[in-house]
């Protein structure tokens, strides 16, 4: 691939973000369920906390029913997974059809389970084909300044996720090293100092508060400075 369109660039790196947020709040959903289900009905507004989004939810069934599938609102999985396909269509001759076709499976696995009387053992087929689709985009995706951009988007939503649901810190590390090397590769406009920043607190975890991780979270809005 020669010169990347800043168009093109936005669309690799938020294929990347997309996906991920997909895979890691489903992830992150089903340890909530299960707390719902053991009779503590409020866990999702908890959820809605740590994820920084409205609860516009009446109650934990409307919870369940529309973060999982309501296309029209704008924090639900299924929202996240379809504009993982709309900026996989755009970039088709990059990413491959091969690849794309993971992401198209994922969204016939949601119109199937929509009504399931148990749409989280439904749902579950999905993370797996978006670990295909990673597998895919390394096998398919030449280009390695495309493939950078991609899996920063990755690696900075997981980052993201991970501080704002309290991973454990080992976890929280491993995605900020791993989203380093793909930052700097991708071309992409940072803040050195947001990621020095990261480091030094995520590095120094116990020496800091429980309010850390937020705190994180904060700066990293911050890291991209385009």
């Amino acid at each position: 691939m020669g010169t990347i369109s800043l168009e093109k660039r936005d669309s690799l790196f938020w294929l990347g973000r997309y996906t991920e947020r997909v895979y890691t709040t489903l992830k992150a959903f089903y340890n909530y369920y299960d707390q719902m289900i053991d009779r503590q009905a409020d866990a999702y507004k908890n959820l809605c906390e740590r994820l920084d989004i409205p609860n516009i939810y009446q109650s934990e069934t409307d919870f369940i029913h529309r973060f999982l599938f309501d296309k029209d609102d704008p924090n639900s999985i299924f929202t996240s997974l379809n504009r993982s396909y709309d900026n996989g269509i755009i970039l088709r001759n990059e990413i491959t059809s091969d690849s794309l076709a993971y992401i198209q499976m994922s969204l016939d696995i949601y119109a199937a389970s929509s009504h399931s009387d148990v749409p989280t053992m439904a749902l579950l087929p999905v993370q797996d084909y978006l670990l295909a689709f990673w597998a895919s985009i390394d096998d398919n995706v030449l280009d390695q300044r495309c493939r950078s951009i991609i899996k920063c988007g990755r690696y900075l939503e997981r980052l993201d996720l991970f501080l704002r649901l309290s991973f454990p810190t080992a976890d929280i590390e491993r995605a900020l090293c791993k989203m380093t090397p793909r930052l700097r590769q991708s071309g992409i406009a940072y803040d050195e100092e947001v990621l020095d920043f990261l480091y030094a607190h995520v590095r120094e975890s116990m020496l800091h508060t429980p309010g850390w991780r937020r705190e994180c979270a904060r700066s990293l809005m911050t890291l991209i400075t385009e």
